[in-house]
């Protein structure tokens, strides 16, 4: 029939310079659709059913629908990876999870974060030798230790207003840089002068100021909302863990190499980590050559449903500290760091002496006793971001999810602290212990979280005022548990005084908080 029409075309126009045309060409299945036009179009089926050609194009997004529910999508195929609606952004599965650039970059955060505490506990274990060298009373001893919370106390909030600033990649690369250095120059401080010592230890805790400042920066840059609890707990974990490894290493590398053997290899791994991390991540996503398309997409979309800004601010350097602190949700923040560093510091500095005094346990053991419940920490605290996100994925609100994280996070050591004051055997206490300090992870899925939510634009700074509340805490229980037990001469008294404030912290966040953006761009009101 087609050829009958041909000869009959080519007699009609023998004489006229009209252009014959070519038939179309049926083209194969996967080909109806232009993977690079996201608004595909089908392509001509024949020259003949002009009527048929209408009806698909009008309806295309008919057909692709219900095609999308009958073919498996990779979202790797570039064929398509137009089906979707960009709206409608698929979970990524475990295995694409797990060895995503963002990943990459919460790893290298955590290594980041475990060489921090790693080289602020080392201290804790030479301050032994030092002191007898030295001839130090343990409270002069106790001096040289504090050194570093002088420093840690004033750099939060300045670190954190460079980190919004600038950006958490460079704020972080100097930061580890300076507290390796100062780390690295400790044994040289110490055989130079107490001075020289004290200003090491100062600089160390400048430098450490900003890391976990850097580290929410990032987690925000790189994370959806529905990811942010388990990279969170993620890089917290590197946090925990850099204590045990602190307090094992020490002793087998002052064994071998005298006592300021981990100064020395653990500044030199800080300078090793800075040269990788500035060399093999960006500060977001969209500037990483190595990030695949899907990831990207992926990431950029979650982004535009939480409003969350992915570049650093050019304009004012200065932030609106009087709205920051006129805010309630603000001070739900610095209420809950404040109780997280009190507890926090209470029990790494004080429950080898707790276990050596109330159950007479050697020093040595004791250090066990109370080291075991870090590494669970770090194990506990992924799982609750884990269990965060999956409720936010599954619908429930943020607001609800954050708060439901941060009780677990102070009821939970609350009611524990209590059990541990009845423990009878110092195995009993250490499971109460180890519960407590548990448990205490989950608050990094509450308001460790809820700083980038709040605010994106200054997470940096919030985390930095939040985290100063909590180095003065730390000072304050640190110190006041000493004189506490000289005065009322009981541990036990003092843990139940911490379970009551822990209490009395997760009521305060739990009414004052949110999960919501808070306008902090608004003027006050006189």
């Amino acid at each position: 029939m087609n050829s009958a029409i041909r000869s009959s075309y080519l007699t009609l126009t023998r004489d006229r310079s009209v252009p014959i045309p070519e038939t179309p060409k049926l083209q194969p299945f996967p080909r109806f659709f232009d993977s690079t036009n996201r608004n595909n179009r089908f392509r001509d089926v024949s020259s003949g059913s002009s009527l048929l050609r209408t009806r698909l194009r009008h309806d295309s997004a008919e057909f692709r629908t219900a095609l999308s529910h009958r073919v498996g999508v990779s979202s790797k195929n570039a064929q398509f990876d137009s089906f979707p609606d960009e709206n409608e952004a698929q979970a990524p599965s475990f295995a694409e999870f797990i060895t995503s650039e963002r990943v990459k970059v919460v790893a290298m955060l955590a290594l980041a974060l475990a060489l921090c505490n790693a080289d602020r506990v080392v201290m804790s274990v030479a301050i032994v030798p030092l002191s007898l060298s030295n001839g130090w009373s343990r409270s002069f001893a106790g001096i040289v230790q504090s050194s570093f919370l002088w420093g840690y106390l004033i750099s939060p909030i300045a670190g954190g207003t460079l980190v919004d600033y600038y950006g958490g990649k460079v704020v972080m690369a100097w930061g580890v840089a300076l507290w390796s250095l100062a780390t690295f120059l400790t044994p040289w401080a110490a055989e130079t002068s107490l001075w020289a010592l004290l200003a090491m230890r100062a600089l160390l805790g400048i430098a450490e100021g900003v890391a976990l400042p850097c580290m929410n920066n990032m987690v925000a840059r790189w994370f959806p909302q529905t990811e942010r609890a388990r990279a969170v707990g993620i890089a917290m974990a590197g946090f925990q863990l850099g204590s045990s490894v602190g307090l094992m290493l020490s002793p087998i590398l002052m064994s071998q190499g005298g006592i300021f053997g981990p100064f020395v290899i653990f500044g030199l791994s800080g300078f090793l980590w800075v040269l990788v991390w500035l060399s093999a991540t960006s500060s977001t996503p969209d500037r990483n050559p190595q990030i695949s398309k899907y990831e990207l997409e992926y990431i950029l979309n979650e982004r535009k449903k939480s409003l969350v800004e992915n570049k650093p601010k050019t304009t004012k350097v200065i932030p609106p500290f009087r709205r920051l602190l006129s805010k309630l949700p603000t001070w739900s923040l610095i209420i809950a760091n404040a109780m997280h560093s009190w507890g926090f510091f209470i029990f790494l500095s004080w429950m080898p002496i707790y276990f050596n005094s109330v159950y007479h346990v050697d020093l040595r053991q004791a250090a066990w006793f109370s080291a075991v419940p870090w590494t669970v920490m770090a194990i506990m605290g992924y799982i609750g971001g884990l269990w965060s996100d999956i409720m936010i994925r599954n619908g429930m609100s943020v607001t609800l999810t954050r708060k439901i994280m941060q009780s677990i996070g102070f009821l939970g050591p609350g009611i524990a602290l209590v059990g541990l004051t009845t423990a009878k055997s110092p195995a009993v206490a250490s499971a109460w212990l180890t519960l407590a300090v548990g448990l205490k992870s989950f608050s990094h899925s509450g308001f460790l979280v809820n700083l980038q939510e709040i605010a994106p634009q200054y997470s940096g700074v919030l985390h930095g005022i939040s985290n100063t509340g909590g180095t003065l805490a730390a000072i304050l229980g640190t110190v006041g548990a000493g004189f506490f037990v000289e005065l009322v001469g009981s541990f036990q008294g003092f843990l139940l005084f911490t379970s009551l404030l822990y209490v009395l912290a997760a009521l305060f966040y739990n009414v004052f908080s949110t999960g919501e953006r808070v306008n902090f761009d608004e003027p006050t009101h006189e």
